[in-house]
């Protein structure tokens, strides 16, 4: 059924999430218009009936939403405000949802300038996988002004099935940065652990069974974190000291047979520094205010999110 109270939508940007998203739009009967550069991308969608657009200005004309779901900021701005950009053709007090992973400050600037012409933004990255993406259980990190975010939510919901209010504009975009980060990390982290495991000649389905039900196999977060430091105990469950003896060993042995642990280098040396920072006898977890330190982090603002 048709939304006919519901905004128009101008959707920027077709790619395999964006493609999935759009569908989803249409499958909870949203008038949408959309756009890209490449036009196969757009002909697979014509089963949708979503309106084709030959320019994002033709597909923001006579809208009050416009999505931009695009590979990087540069991509977004053009598309806003570029030749036959969007940003001309939206109606008055329109509402941007830019839900690209870009650049946190360039970002920024985007909304500042919508903000000019009399438009608002909020920044509301995706998470999860195309896969998820198509059966409507993306999850979307959003930023913004509360009144924007309850207008958005109802679009949200035909997207998603987690939807969160980050905080203000800005927000969504840097938690998302600070999720990719922490994967790509634990990617090169996985990826060094099952190649040491590999040249030390162990089983390689073996390893993967027992780590999977280690806390270095399930993450610190969903782990020692918790119950420990995040709630203000750094009493030694295993003490920093104790910390870098077993990481000293380990990266010992990988010498030994040749596997290269860059991770475990910079780790090794962090842990180092816990004697000099008074912590070598505070629980690991404590690792977090270690590196708090040497950042020089006003924690106090920044458990409230001001730093």
């Amino acid at each position: 059924m048709e939304h006919t109270e519901s905004p128009r939508i101008a959707f920027l940007g077709l790619g395999v999430m964006g493609s999935a998203m759009l569908r989803n739009l249409a499958a909870q009967g949203y008038a949408v218009s959309g756009y890209d550069v490449v036009p196969a991308a757009m002909e697979r969608l014509a089963d949708t009936g979503f309106r084709r657009a030959a320019t994002p200005l033709d597909a923001a004309r006579g809208c009050d939403v416009a999505i931009t779901m695009l590979p990087t900021s540069s991509h977004v701005r053009d598309a806003l405000f570029g030749a036959d950009g969007a940003a001309a053709g939206l109606n008055p007090g329109a509402l941007v949802i830019e839900m690209s992973t870009g650049d946190a400050v360039e970002t920024d600037r985007i909304a500042a300038d919508l903000a000019a012409l009399g438009l608002r933004c909020l920044d509301a990255p995706v998470g999860r996988t195309p896969r998820e993406a198509a059966q409507g259980k993306a999850l979307i990190m959003a930023g913004g002004a509360q009144a924007d975010f309850d207008q958005a939510a109802p679009i949200f919901a035909a997207m998603a099935d987690e939807i969160v209010h980050v905080g203000p504009f800005g927000s969504g975009i840097r938690l998302k940065l600070v999720n990719n980060y922490m994967s790509m990390v634990g990617m090169v982290l996985t990826g060094e652990a099952l190649m040491f495991a590999a040249k030390l000649g162990l089983d390689r389905a073996t390893v993967v069974k027992v780590l999977s039900n280690t806390t270095a196999g399930r993450g610190q977060l969903l782990t020692n974190f918790p119950g420990k430091v995040l709630a203000g105990d750094i009493s030694p469950d295993f003490p920093m000291r104790m910390g870098y003896k077993d990481i000293n060993l380990a990266m010992n042995l990988a010498a030994s047979v040749g596997a290269p642990l860059g991770l475990g280098g910079y780790a090794r040396e962090m842990f180092a520094l816990a004697k000099s920072w008074g912590r070598q006898e505070q629980d690991c977890t404590a690792m977090l205010l270690l590196l708090e330190d040497v950042a020089n982090l006003d924690r106090q603002a920044a458990r409230s999110g001001h730093e």
